[in-house]
C-alpha cells in the first residue's frame, strides 16, 4: 500500500509488509503436513518401541521437522523442495544447457531465446512501426518504449511531487482499461569509460578561464569519469488478448487484430507519460529491440557490433550457448545472477529512495520492476481471504496462548488501508521488484552481488537470491518482455 503525504514538502511513500500468512499459526499446508507426519510417526514409537522405537524412526521423523524449520535458500527446506526437485528433473533431462544450431535456424517470426521464452513470436506493426513480442502461452502482446527524463532528485519538492501524481495517474489509468497485463519497467546501468566526458571537457574547456575552475573540473574529470555510467530506462506495455478478446474481434482477430488494440493502449500511454512529463523517445522497432536482447545476453560482443549495420534481426538477437547453475547463470560473454526484492521500505521515504541502488558505481545491472493490474473483483477476493487468515491466527494464537506479535497488527492495517482505498476507487496493483546483476567474471559477479545487496540494504529493501530459477528469472528481469517468474 503507498501512501502519499501532502502536508510536508517532500512526498513521501511507505509500502506494507510482505504477507506470509499460512495454514496454522503462520506454517505453510506443506509445513503443517510435515510436522503432523513426524508427529503421527514418533507418537505411536515411543508407546510402542520406547526408546529402541524412537531410535529405529528417528531418521524418518528427524528428516520431517528438519525440513519444517531448516532454512535452505531463504525459506523453510520444504518450501524450497519443489523448486530444488524442479532443477534436479531439468538437471536429469539436460535441459539448464542451451546451445544455438547454425545448421537450424529459428523459423521465420521467432525469437532466439532459451527455455519457456522460445515460444515468443515478434509482430511487427506496418503503422507504428514497433516490434511487438506475443507469447501465445501466456496471452500477452507487449511492446516495449524507451524513454527519458530529467534528474528527478535535482527537482523541487513541488515538482518531484507533481511528477510522481503523474506517474500515478498514467499506472491507474492502464488498471482502468481492464485489458493490460503487465507494465514492466526497467532501468538498465551500464559501466562507462568516461570517455565521452572527458572527451567533451577537452573539445570545450576554455583556456581563458580562472585557474582555480580548470583545477576543479580537473579533478572532477579525475575522480568521477571513470565511475560514470549510462542510464537507459525502458517501459514494456502488455496487453492480454484474452481479456480483449472482444475488442481484438472487432478489430480483425488475430495478432493483427491485437497490435490494432495495443496501439490505442500506446497512444493512450503515450498521452500519460506527456501529463506525466516524461519523454517517449520511440517504440522499439526490430533492430533497437534485436540490440537490447543481444546485449543482456552478450555485452561483450556487442561492443564489436556498435555502430555496425548487422545485428538487427531478432531471429538472431539471442544467446549463443546458456548454462544455467543453482545459483547464477552462464551466458555467451558473462555470467549473471538473479535477486528478488522480497521486502520494501516500511516507513515513510521519498519517492527516490532507490537513488543509491540505481548509480551503484562499477555495477552492470538491469532494475525491473513490474506492476500488474488486478480487478477489482480479484483485489477483494485477495483481501478477504487475508483477512480470514489473519482472524483465523489470531484465534489459534489466543487459544494455545502465544503472544500475538506486533507484526501481525501492522500486516492487518496494511491489508484495511489496502480495502479502503479500493473502496475509495483506486486502481489495484501488484509489483513485483527483480535486480539483474552481470559480470565478466563469476568472482566479478560474487563481488557485484555484494555490493548490490549492500546497497538495497541501505535503501532499506530486503533482497534474497533465486536459487533454482535463474534462467527464468534472468528473462523477466533483464529484457523487457514483460513476462512473470513464477
Amino acid at each position: 500500500m503507498t501512501n502519499y503525504d501532502h502536508a510536508v514538502a517532500t512526498p513521501t511513500v511507505r509500502f506494507g509488509r510482505l504477507q506470509n500468512r499460512g495454514l496454522l499459526l503462520g506454517f505453510s499446508g506443506a509445513r503443517v503436513f510435515c510436522f503432523a507426519l513426524a508427529v503421527s510417526v514418533a507418537t505411536p514409537a515411543v508407546f510402542v518401541g520406547g526408546t529402541l522405537g524412537m531410535a529405529v524412526t528417528g531418521p524418518f521423523w528427524v528428516s520431517l521437522l528438519a525440513l519444517v524449520f531448516l532454512p535452505w535458500g531463504g525459506r523453510p527446506a520444504i518450501e524450497t523442495l519443489p523448486t530444488a526437485a524442479h532443477f534436479g528433473a531439468r538437471r536429469l533431462l539436460g535441459q539448464l544447457s542451451f546451445r544455438t544450431r547454425p545448421a537450424a535456424p529459428r523459423p521465420s517470426g521467432t525469437l532466439a531465446l532459451p527455455g519457456d521464452a522460445a515460444a515468443l513470436r515478434f509482430h511487427i506493426d506496418d503503422i507504428s512501426g514497433a516490434a511487438m513480442v506475443h507469447d501465445p502461452h501466456a496471452g500477452t502482446l507487449t511492446a516495449v518504449a524507451l524513454v527519458r527524463h530529467p534528474a528527478y532528485v535535482l527537482l523541487s519538492p513541488d515538482e518531484q511531487s507533481r511528477r510522481v501524481n503523474g506517474w500515478g495517474r498514467v499506472l491507474a489509468g492502464l488498471a482502468a482499461q481492464g485489458t493490460c497485463a503487465r507494465v514492466q519497467v526497467l532501468e538498465v546501468a551500464l559501466p562507462d569509460s568516461g570517455r565521452g566526458i572527458t572527451g567533451w571537457w577537452q573539445e570545450h574547456r576554455r583556456g581563458e578561464a580562472p585557474d582555480w575552475t580548470l583545477r576543479e573540473y580537473q579533478e572532477l574529470m579525475r575522480t568521477c569519469a571513470p565511475a560514470a555510467s549510462t542510464h537507459r530506462t525502458l517501459i514494456a506495455l502488455s496487453l492480454d488478448t484474452r481479456k480483449a478478446g472482444r475488442v481484438i474481434r472487432d478489430a480483425g482477430r488475430g495478432v493483427r487484430g491485437a497490435a490494432a488494440v495495443l496501439r490505442q493502449d500506446m497512444r493512450a500511454f503515450e498521452a500519460g507519460l506527456r501529463e506525466a512529463e516524461l519523454q517517449l523517445t520511440s517504440w522499439l522497432d526490430e533492430g533497437s529491440l534485436a540490440e537490447t536482447l543481444r546485449a543482456a545476453f552478450d555485452p561483450a560482443g556487442m561492443l564489436t557490433l556498435e555502430g555496425a549495420s548487422v545485428g538487427h534481426r531478432l531471429e538472431t538477437a539471442g544467446p549463443v550457448a546458456v548454462e544455467e547453475h543453482w545459483d547464477h547463470l552462464r551466458h555467451d560473454s558473462a555470467y549473471s545472477a538473479v535477486l528478488w526484492i522480497t521486502e520494501w521500505p516500511r516507513i515513510d521515504v521519498p519517492p527516490s529512495f532507490l537513488h543509491g541502488l540505481v548509480f551503484q558505481q562499477g555495477v552492470r545491472k538491469t532494475i525491473s520492476i513490474t506492476a500488474t493490474p488486478l480487478t477489482t473483483a480479484q483485489a477483494m477476493r485477495d483481501i478477504r481471504k487475508a483477512k480470514v487468515e489473519y482472524v483465523t491466527d489470531s484465534t489459534q494464537k489466543a487459544r494455545i496462548g502465544t503472544i500475538a506479535d506486533l507484526s501481525d497488527a501492522q500486516e492487518l492495517s496494511d491489508v484495511m488501508d489496502r480495502e479502503r482505498a479500493l473502496i475509495a476507487g483506486h486502481a489495484d496493483l501488484r509489483y513485483t521488484g527483480l535486480i539483474a546483476v552481470t559480470a565478466d567474471t563469476k568472482e566479478g559477479l560474487d563481488t557485484a552481488l555484494s555490493q548490490i545487496q549492500r546497497a538495497a540494504t541501505q535503501c532499506g529493501c530486503e533482497t534474497r537470491l533465486l536459487c533454482g530459477q535463474q534462467a527464468r528469472a534472468f528473462t523477466a528481469a533483464a529484457l523487457p518482455l514483460a513476462r512473470r517468474v513464477g
